[in-house]
């Protein structure tokens, strides 16, 4: 009796389990017809470039692709033995947004090319001519002269959830057409490298060669465009980025009209804030964005705003991380007028300020050498920082541009407290006294760095 008890009750348990596994099979997305009606549109793109010197101009991707095929087959597709002025080529990934030819991929994909092919899912291939990149957002549009091509569909990227399921199309290691899916598992993601592209971070296995292709949601819809991978070995780790749609087609709009980007420019250098901040600063809790300096002749100095000002919002969007607010503000017209919340001296207040469009990164940093005499931003110093070191006055060092900041061995988050032989008070002390420094001469200059200060000769060369 005990036997046929357990049998049955074995039974049971394998009927359960067996059971279970069914539904938890039929709850899984099927990816199938996703992908026959989606792949018709993702193309694969190679590029030939010149080369003056042996093994000095591959892309990232066509270096881990030689390590991928000296690894198992003994051979690089990409020989780098062949002689100077050889052309080159690398794989990476792209889809088609428009029947005439439209085809929108990676910066980095064709940075540095001399001609580019795009091949379609029927092998068919042609020659493309690059319309505009924006490597800030690292997108390339690109055209082939076709008609009545496969199209995707693109989605709303601001819909996408945590969670949500997700695939990819594209070229790894030039194997065409891999599917790859997972989930999403950020959105918004910020980092440090890209300012102006608030990331989707999913699990979806991405490797070199899927660079410039599309990421789908469950409705077929192309919701990003993939670009980075997080690794410490070279491959996928579990973590990669997509630009999101919204974005990139903005970027498409102007690339279209102009083959360039115009951004609007607020004009400030910023920074996060920290526990420590938020308490100096009487805040509830760290959120903002601090203003360590304002650029002279820029939006931000015309519209009143100042160093030690925390922008807490822009147009109503709330900024929890420092890192929020370039996208937010590059994603606005030229000219138009943003209204920001910030926070000064216990208490917050409206400004509205009249964007302008951005300088070339040569004149921004540029302007920023020409901030104060010295190549380098400082800042009030922290009333925890100062408590600590037992201070007053002084400044800190925010920023090291170049110049004689650099020079000099200056360092961020080192406090200035007396410059040529006189006490700094405040930020502006400093940019008085800054102003009136001898040239091509050493000044004594005393500084805390962790604690311990020091006098250093400081010169500024003119």
């Amino acid at each position: 009796m005990n036997v046929l008890r357990q049998r049955v009750r074995w039974i049971s348990l394998s009927f359960l389990a067996l059971f279970s596994t069914l539904v938890s099979a039929a709850n899984l997305p099927d990816f199938t017809d996703l992908v026959e009606e989606a792949s018709p549109a993702v193309v694969n793109i190679s590029t030939e470039q010149s080369a003056s010197s042996n093994g000095q101009q591959l892309s990232p991707d066509a270096r881990e692709l030689n390590e991928f095929f000296r690894h198992f087959f003994g051979q690089q597709p990409f020989n780098q033995q062949q002689p100077r002025q050889r052309q080159r080529s690398s794989l990476g990934s792209g889809f088609i947004i428009s029947h005439d030819g439209y085809v929108l991929t990676n910066n980095h994909v064709i940075d540095g090319a001399d001609v580019i092919h795009v091949r379609l899912n029927d092998r068919r291939e042609y020659e493309a001519e690059l319309v505009g990149t924006d490597s800030r957002t690292d997108l390339a549009l690109l055209k082939i002269e076709a008609d009545d091509l496969p199209i995707v569909d693109m989605g709303d990227s601001d819909d996408l959830k945590a969670g949500q399921w997700v695939l990819a199309i594209g070229s790894p290691f030039g194997f065409d057409y891999t599917v790859t899916a997972g989930i999403v598992s950020a959105v918004g993601r910020n980092l440090p490298s890209d300012g102006y592209v608030p990331f989707i971070q999913s699990d979806v296995a991405i490797n070199p060669g899927n660079s410039g292709g599309p990421l789908f949601n469950l409705d077929g819809e192309v919701v990003g465009i993939n670009s980075q991978i997080y690794t410490r070995s070279g491959g996928f780790m579990g973590v990669s980025f997509a630009i999101p749609s919204n974005v990139a087609m903005s970027v498409v709009e102007q690339l279209k009209a102009d083959g360039t980007v115009s951004r609007a420019w607020l004009g400030v250098l910023i920074q996060d804030v920290n526990n420590d901040l938020a308490e100096s600063f009487d805040l509830d809790r760290p959120h903002g964005a601090l203003v360590s300096r304002v650029m002279p002749d820029s939006p931000a100095q015309a519209a009143g705003l100042e160093a030690g000002d925390i922008i807490m919002q822009l147009n109503g969007k709330v900024i929890e991380h420092s890192s929020e607010l370039p996208y937010l503000v590059g994603n606005l017209s030229v000219g138009s007028k943003a209204k920001a919340t910030i926070f000064r001296n216990g208490e917050e207040r409206e400004v509205t300020i009249e964007l302008a469009k951005r300088p070339d990164d040569s004149q921004v940093a540029q302007q920023q050498m020409n901030q104060n005499r010295l190549g380098m931003s400082v800042v009030s110093v922290p009333e925890s920082v100062a408590q600590r070191l037992d201070i007053e006055g002084g400044v800190m060092v925010d920023q090291v541009i170049g110049g004689a900041a650099a020079r000099n061995g200056l360092q961020q988050g080192d406090v200035i407290t007396m410059l040529n032989g006189q006490t700094i008070t405040g930020v502006e002390d400093f940019a008085r006294l800054t102003k009136d420094l001898p040239s091509n001469r050493s000044v004594p200059m005393r500084v805390v760095r962790e604690g311990y200060p020091m006098f250093i000769p400081f010169k500024v060369v003119e």
